[in-house]
This record gives structure tokens, sequence and C-alpha cells, in this order.
């Protein structure tokens, strides 16, 4: 017989050009909490917040949807930033010690965030830096930073001050809020000292003795408050003529008199009825010995003291307060508190403080994600039911809450024109229903599993409520809960018919549970039913978890999804698929052990088949097991030694006849050698996949109701279902009976089953087309099944089950394919053209999109790293061509395959700019900055930074002179850097000799360089 090759024809410029208007790959916004928050600021003039990480990115928010990411070139950990206030610009300082300035730029209508300079501060990188100062050790420099077109230089005095005793590192800067030219520099030591930049002499000293934290002013400019080590903080009086302060006017030890956690941080906020204060507490800042473990900050005004208990550690908070200098108070309406974990907004303007629910930034980790299922398209009735069933469960903790306070920008992205819902599964079992539809990840309803079994969940609320008759007065806040009661209460598969509103949860103990929505308070019982998979099949001993014991009685549920019903799986394994069809009242559920079909309407299970292999014996032991037989595994090993022996010569002599075959054939792809899969592998039997279909099965004129099951052995099940009519559901009963059985050349794990009409289109959903929603599918022309496994897709025609096309993956492409899904892409030229293509990723990390149902190969996209095994085990595709992965256990990373429908944060943030030859001061920079814009081309900055190394002032007092510390009973006995001796005033004059010293030498070089700037410019 003579072999025919033809070479293959070029690409089809016509086909190519309608591949551009349908596929292209885009990431397009990350949605949940930063992993590893590090920094906060906040712009008041422009209501902007910002984040940094530890792994280098700086994330934008402001009113809902508008959203910035910038990402600095070095994997570093961003340890401060700050805004200029009211410009859209931000300076951001990481630990490699480099300096970056950020602009909000707009373009076509929006608004990006782009990175437009950096400068390498000296010093070794990786010491903490303190204030928007680099701090290299304990000293006091003013540096001169000038950018001259794409230069850098920078001035500092090459002077050092030996001495004795160290003044301790600075460790607050805060800028007068009435006078800009006037700094407060706080010492480690205690030592404070008011600054004036104009006359460059110190206006006044304070003493204090503990070692200092930080640092705030009043509004007015009179006092400020400085928080120290030993958990307390004092008001000091700002006199012009008292040059030198000895005591603070007042001192205050809240939780006192026991040794108490250090105050790293205060806030100092004036009202009508008085001042609020918050202070941050490190490890909790309670007593030592009784509350040093806790993560704490407290909120004192007047006689009201509320201690804010959070689950993880608190990294930095700031206030929303008026800026209006002509107002006399601050008024502050909202406390931010940014955590480890979450980000709580406390609402001060509203008695008892309570918390305001976030729009964007909800923690998906609250507890682990296990699982999600992803809805496009739902219907508004559905919609608005899961809304108002959110609402109430909600409804005592938002009422009277006021707004969100960060509302900066707006979006200027157009509505989606559809509804979208993300499900996510949770190690406590929980379901939590989010709004996909937009930028921001929404929170609509939690659905709750626990309620369901006997376990101990209700603890937390007994800890509540003895926490609030004793001291302090804690008060849980936060939704962040890493740990779960039972590890068996963890959803493993969700399913959801949207237009009936049924639910499918299952979980890690082999739990399947049946909801319905209902809009109204429910009192009723569960109905429970059993499935035994192994169909008491000899010689299986379940070694794994029991079963989750149900509640008995009579259970309240709220309005939302309530079960129906409960089955229990036998042995109560993980399930690991999960279908519903809502039309014929069934559901089909997998384990590790076989699978099962189940009548939620008569209560009745319908069908159980056990898929094990006699060598299964590792699909006993359960996840949760840890038991492994060592003898087993040594024999497997042993065995693929010496099958690969064997097959040594046989395979030498293949390779050669394949070198021959590749000469005689050059233009016939290459493929690798895939070879067929042990049948006694371990977890043979596990159930990767079930769906239901209306099709053919039996014979090629006769379509009806089929359930198609695909395992880890590359087996697939396909029953021909009898179901009855809609009248006559509660007479008779579901009947199954098996039609065909495949068995793939290689076993190779089943991943996805579909079943493709006449015309080659998925099949509508259930009551989709009894409700005029969808195309009713081709029932004239032969039906196909397309099989994904791991290594190849396969189209069948249906019902002989004869191949009909196939794509070998891992011989091609040398990947194996983990998620599959079937996308309708839509043109961007025209509407009313799309095409059905399936879409894979593989173990590599990279997308495959192919047509349907000839598999011909579209496209292709590097989209996850291969190391993140954990994002592409996550990853959830739509039906829209969209898709969702973790990018850590906090953040899903969205990203789109359709050219048409991209779901991206379009906003735009009005920034008041100037672009002149005049010179800008901006003063209102806290903490530490004070810069300066000049020709466009040349800005100054006035850096602060301390170090030992060089400045080491010796200060005594003489006892003439001075008068008695503060005594502190909560002094920190290990602390190294505490005061003794004396301070004496002709210390203080050396020091401040020193210091005008260095400013006049800053001042000269700087004058010169800026001269010669001006002069080259």
């Amino acid at each position: 017989m003579m072999k025919f090759r033809f070479r293959r024809q070029g690409n089809d410029p016509q086909r190519e050009r309608i591949k551009q208007e349908l596929f292209a790959f885009n990431k397009t916004v990350e949605h949940g909490f930063p992993n590893q928050p590090s920094a906060l600021a906040y712009d008041p003039q422009l209501q902007l917040m910002a984040i940094g990480t530890k792994s280098g990115a700086i994330k934008v928010y402001g009113a809902p949807g508008v959203e910035f990411t910038g990402l600095h070139k070095d994997t570093a950990a961003v340890t401060q930033i700050h805004f200029l206030s009211g410009q859209g610009r931000i300076l951001s300082l990481l630990d490699d010690n480099s300096l970056h300035l950020w602009e909000i730029g707009g373009k076509e209508g929006h608004s990006y965030l782009e990175e437009v300079r950096s400068f390498s501060l000296p010093g070794r990188p990786g010491i903490e830096s303190t204030r928007f100062v680099f701090k290299t050790g304990f000293e006091l420099f003013f540096w001169g930073l000038y950018c001259i077109d794409e230069g850098i230089s920078i001035i500092s005095p090459d002077l050092q001050y030996k001495c004795g005793k160290s003044l301790g590192p600075v460790e607050a800067l805060q800028e007068h809020p009435q006078q800009a030219e006037k700094i407060l520099i706080g010492y480690s030591r205690g030592l404070v000292v008011l600054w004036d930049l104009n006359t460059r002499h110190v206006d006044n000293l304070f003493l204090g003795k503990q070692q200092l934290e930080s640092l705030v002013w009043e509004r007015s400019g009179n006092t400020f408050v400085s928080s120290h080590s030993d958990g307390g903080y004092l008001v000091w009086t700002v006199n012009s003529s008292t040059p030198c302060t000895h005591q603070p006017t007042t001192s205050t030890i809240p939780y006192g008199p026991f040794p108490c956690k250090a105050v790293n941080k205060i806030l100092w906020r004036t009202t009508e009825t008085g001042c609020v204060n918050a202070a941050q507490r490190t490890v909790g800042g309670m007593p030592r010995a009784s509350y040093g473990d806790r993560h704490c900050l407290t909120i004192l005004q007047d006689s009201t003291h509320v201690t804010l208990d959070f689950t993880s550690r608190v990294i930095d908070f700031f206030t929303v307060h008026c800026i209006d200098q002509e107002k006399e108070y601050d008024d502050p309406t909202s406390l931010v508190v940014l955590l480890e974990e979450e980000l709580v907004v406390i609402d001060l303007a509203t008695p008892g403080w309570p918390t305001i629910p976030s729009p964007y930034l909800a923690p998906l980790h609250s507890s682990a994600i296990t699982c999600s299922y992803h809805i496009s398209n739902v219907p508004s009735k559905l919609w608005e039911r899961i809304i108002t069933a959110g609402q109430s469960q909600s409804a005592n903790q938002t009422h009277g809450v006021g707004d969100w306070p960060i509302c900066g920008g707006r979006s200027v992205a157009p509505e989606s024109k559809q509804k979208e819902l993300l499900l996510t599964g949770h190690e406590d079992g929980t379901v939590r229903f989010w709004d996909a539809s937009g930028v921001s990840l929404q929170p609509l309803y939690k659905l709750s599993t626990a309620n369901i079994f006997q376990t101990d969940c209700d603890h937390n609320d007994s800890l509540t409520q003895a926490g609030e008759e004793e001291w302090p007065p804690f008060r849980k806040v936060g939704c962040f809960d890493p740990y779960s009661d039972d590890p068996r209460l963890g959803i493993q598969k969700i399913c959801l018919c949207k237009y009936s509103g049924k639910l499918v949860v299952a979980g890690t103990a082999g739990q399947v549970i049946v909801m319905y929505l209902s809009d109204e308070k429910s009192d009723h019982m569960i109905d429970v039913a059993t499935v035994d998979l192994l169909q008491d099949r000899e010689g299986f001993t379940w070694k794994g978890h029991d079963r989750l014991p149900p509640k008995t009685g009579s259970v309240v549920f709220a309005p939302g999804f309530q079960p129906v019903v409960l089955v229990q799986c036998i042995p109560p394994a993980a399930v690991t698929a999960v279908t519903l069809h809502a039309e014929w009242n069934l559901i089909a559920f997998g384990t590790s052990h076989g699978f099962g079909l189940f009548d939620y309407h008569r209560r009745a299970p319908v069908l159980a088949r056990c898929t094990l292999h006699p060598n299964d014996s590792l699909a006993m032991e359960g996840p949760l097991s840890r038991v492994k037989s060592l003898k087993k595994s040594l024999r497997q090993s042993f065995r693929r030694i010496r099958k690969s022996r064997v097959s040594g010569k046989k395979r030498a002599v293949q390779e050669a006849n394949a070198q021959l075959a590749e000469q005689d054939a050059e233009m016939a792809p290459v493929q690798r050698r895939i070879e067929a899969r042990s049948a006694d592998d371990s977890l043979s039997g596990v159930v990767r996949c079930l769906c239901f279909a209306d099709t053919f099965l039996r014979d090629g004129t006769h379509h009806g109701p089929t359930m198609w099951a695909g395992t880890n052995s590359g087996s697939v099940y396909a029953y021909a279902l009898e179901v009855p009519s809609q009248e006559k559901f509660s007479e008779q009963s579901v009947e199954a009976v098996l039609g065909k059985e495949i068995q793939l050349m290689h076993r190779a794990p089943v991943v996805s089953i579909a079943v493709l009409d006449g015309r080659g289109n998925p099949l509508p959903e259930p009551y989709e087309v009894s409700r005029d929603l969808a195309k009713a599918p081709d029932m004239q022309g032969s039906h196909s099944v397309l099989i994904a496994s791991e290594e190849q897709f396969k189209v069948f025609m249906l019902p002989k089950v004869s191949a009909k096309t196939k794509f070998k993956l891992t011989a091609h492409e040398g990947c194996r394919v983990r998620k599959v899904a079937l996308v309708t892409f839509t043109s961007v030229s025209s509407e009313e053209y799309c095409e059905n293509g399936l879409v894979c990723l593989t173990n590599l990390g990279d997308i495959h999109v192919f047509s349907v149902p000839a598999l011909r190969p579209q496209v292709r996209y590097d989209c996850i790293r291969k190391e993140d095994i954990s994002g592409i085990a996550s990853c959830v595709f739509t039906k829209t061509g969209q898709g969702f992965y973790l990018i850590s256990p906090s953040e899903y990373e969205r990203f789109s395959l359709s050219a048409r429908v991209i779901t991206e944060p379009l906003c735009q943030v009005d920034v008041d700019r100037l672009h002149d030859l005049t010179v800008l001061r901006y003063s209102k920079l806290s903490h530490c900055l004070h810069l300066q814009f000049e020709h466009n081309e040349v800005f100054s900055c006035v850096i602060k930074i301390c170090s030992s190394k060089y400045l080491q002032a010796r200060m005594k007092l003489p006892s003439s002179v001075s008068s008695p510390f503060l005594e502190s009973p909560n002094s920190s006995a290990d602390l190294t850097l505490d005061t003794t001796g004396e301070l004496t005033v002709e210390d203080v004059k050396d020091f401040l000799v020193y210091v005008l010293h260095l400013d006049t030498l800053y001042v000269s070089c700087g004058r010169a360089v800026y001269e010669g700037a001006v002069n080259d410019s």
C-alpha cells in the first residue's frame, strides 16, 4: 500500500484575523487582600490609600473600582510609603535602601500608576528604616538630594563627632501642624527636640526618661504626645518661654501598674466632646504576663475605653478626619487599621464604634480556600434573593454605620452587562458568595454548613461573652479565623443551578448536602441518607476519619440556602466530584471508592458503583491518615525497575525504527512516546468528573437522560437513566442501566467529559431550553462525547462510541492536562459571531485553546508559573473566556482569554500637580520629608538620617538645672538603651553646635551644587 504525505499549507490570513478578534490574553486585576502587607499610607486630599507588600508591590485604592498596582523592579520589601498630599505622587522606601517616586498619570481618559524616579541610598541593605528616613544607626544628618536631568547626586557632610554617650536613634519625626518650618525630632532615649528649619536652631527641648516609640502633634500645635516602651504615653506642652521642659503635663499608663508592652504608635485627634486616642500595642500591648500574645489596638475618648482584639498582627493605622486648617477640631470619622491578614475600618462617628463593611480587600482566606466555582450570567431574580439573604445576615452589624471613607477617584469602566458569582469553599465548612461582575470582589452572602453537624463551633461565642466582663475591655474585631474546629467540615466541591436555586455542597468527610434558596426563616429536621460505595466488597477496611454526626431534632435556619437532604458516603472519604441536574431532581457524587446517583426528591439512592482496583489499599486510608504500607511501596518500586530492564532491548529496537520513520516523514509532527500506566497504581479508582446529558446512548433514534463518570484509571462509565415525568416524580423512581464502558488506552486520568449536539455545540444547562433561555440542541444529527484525559482530547461518536478525532497533548507538547472548560468566545468586531473552544490549563502553567469539535489548536499563552502548584490547582474558568487562580492564600489573579470580555480597572483620579518653573513647597509631608521641585528637572529633598557611628552626644544636666524625671513602675528591665547618669548644659550646647555645623555645611554644599545645576540647565 502506498502512503501519501501532503505538506501543510501556511497560515490562512483570514483565519488569523478572526483569531485576533476572538482571543487575547490579559492579566487584568487582582482580587482579595494583598499578601504580606508591610506599609500603609493615606492621602487625605485625594482620599486614596496605598498598601506596600513584602514582595515589592504597591497597591493604591480609592472608591470601589478605583485601583492601581505598581511593582518595583527588584523584589524587596516595602518598608514605608508616603503620599505627597494632593499631588498623586507616592514615595516608597524598600529594605534594599532604595527610594522610589511614583506618579498617578493620565492617558486616554483613565489614570495609571507608574514609577518615574528611583534612588539608592548609601548604607548596608536590609537595615530597618525609620520614619521614612534611612537609618544606619544613631545620628542626625541633613542630606541634600538633587536630581538633575537623569543624574542623581548626593551631598553629605564628612564629619564625625565622638563622645561618650549616645542619644539613641531618631525614632520619630513630626512636622508642626501649623508651622511647617518646625520639626519635632524624637530620640530613642527619650529626648525630644523642636527644630526650626529657617533659623536652624533648637526652639525647645523635652526630656523624657523612657525609651521613645512615636510622636504625634495635637491639632493646634501647642501640645504633643509621646508613646513609650513601658506601655504609657506622655502629654507635653510646647511653650516658647520654656526652652527646656523636664516634666510632661500628664503621664498615663492605661494598663498599669503591671509591666506592659510598648506603645509603638499613637494618634491624638480632637473632637468637641474630647480627644480621641488610638494607640497600637505591639504584641497586644497588654500586661506582659496575662495578654502579651494579643494583637490589640486601644481607643480612648474621655471615659470610653475599647480594646480592639485582632486575630493577626497590626501593621499600621490612620484616621480619616478633617484637614481644614480653619476648623478647630479634627473630628475623626473613621479609623483604618491594616492588619497582617485583613483591613478593618472602625466608624468613630457612630456610637459604639462599629465596624464598616469593606466593599473590597475582603480577606478571601478568612478560612483557607479549598475550592471555587464560578457562575456566569446569573439571573436577576436569583441575584436579588442572594443579596437579600446576605443583607439579613449583616443587618445588625451595618445598621446606622457610616459610608466607606476611602472614596477617592472614580471608576470609568463600563458596567458589566451580566452578573457573575464566584463561590469559594473553605476549610471551616463555609461557602462564600462573591460579586465577581466588576473589579471589586464584593462579599454578598456567607453560608455555613457547620450548624448541620454536632461540632464545637460555638466556643468562640462563649469566649466573647466571657471577655466582656473582664479588664481590659476586649472586643473581637475582624473576620480572619484560620483555625477550623473540625477538618472534616472542609468544602471540596460546589455545584449551583442558577435557574432553580438548588445548591450542592460536598465535603471532606463524604457529606453531600442538597440545599434550596428560601426567603424565609425555617425550623425543620434534616433528612439523612447513606450510600455505601463499597457495596460490601470484601478485603477493604477504612482507616480514615469517621463520619460527621448530624444534628438530631429540629434545626433553625436563617433566610438563604437551607438544607433539604444530607447524603453521607460510606466510607466517609473526601468527595472528589459532584454534579446536579435540578430538572431531573438528581445529584451525582464520587469519591476515591466509587460514585453514586441520588434522587433528592424521593430521598432515595438510585445507583452506587465501586471503582476500586483490588490493589487500591491506599484509597482506604483517607486524606487525614498518615498510614502507608512501606512493603507495598518497595514492591511497586522493584516491579518498575524489573520492567524497565526487560523492556530495555525492545525500547532500543523501537527507537531505531522510529528514527527510520522520522527520516521518511520530515513534515510529520514530532510526538513523544507515552507509556501506559499500571492498572494497580494507587488511587486508580478516584472519580475525577461527572456529568448529566440528554443524548443518544442506546441507539441512534431515541435519546434520553444519561450520566457519565470518569476515573483516575482512564475508565469512563455511561449510564442510561429512566427519569419519570414531572407529574410522576413522587410515584415512580429513577432507574439507571449501564450503557457503555470505555477504557482509554494509556489509562490516563479522565479530567472532563462533555456531550456535544449534532452541530458540535455543548448541550444547554437544565431549564435553559424549557424556559426559552437558550436554543434547543440539535437532536437530528449524531451526537458526540468529548473526553479529556491528562494526556489527550478525544471525540467519540454516539451511540457507537467510535473515535472521530483526537489531539495528543502530552505527545506533542510534553505536558499534562490539569483543568478543562468549554468556553464561548465572542468576536470584538461583531457580537453575533462566536465560536466554542476547549480551554485547558497544563501542569506547566500554560493555557491552550482548541476548536470544538475539530480539536485544532488555536492559541497558546503562558499564564501561571509551573512551580506554582497551588495556583494551577486552584484555577477556574468562566464560560465567557475569563479565569481566576490563587496567587497567594488571600489573592485571586483574574485573567482574560477573550478579546471582547475583559474586566479591568479603568478609573480616573484628578490631581493638582503644577509643572511650571516656580519653586513648589509641599509642607504637609508628615513624619519626615521636606520636598521641593525646582526648574522642572531639579528637586531637592531633605532627609533626616540617624546614626550613632558619627553622633554620640553626651548630655548631662546639673542638679541645679534639672528636675527629677517621671518615675514609671513599668520600666523595661531588658532595655539596653536606657538613660544612665546626668546631662549637662554644656553637652546640650555641644550637640546643638554640632548640628548647626552640619547644617551650615549642608547649606553651603547644597547651594554650590544647586547653582551648578541651574547653570548647566
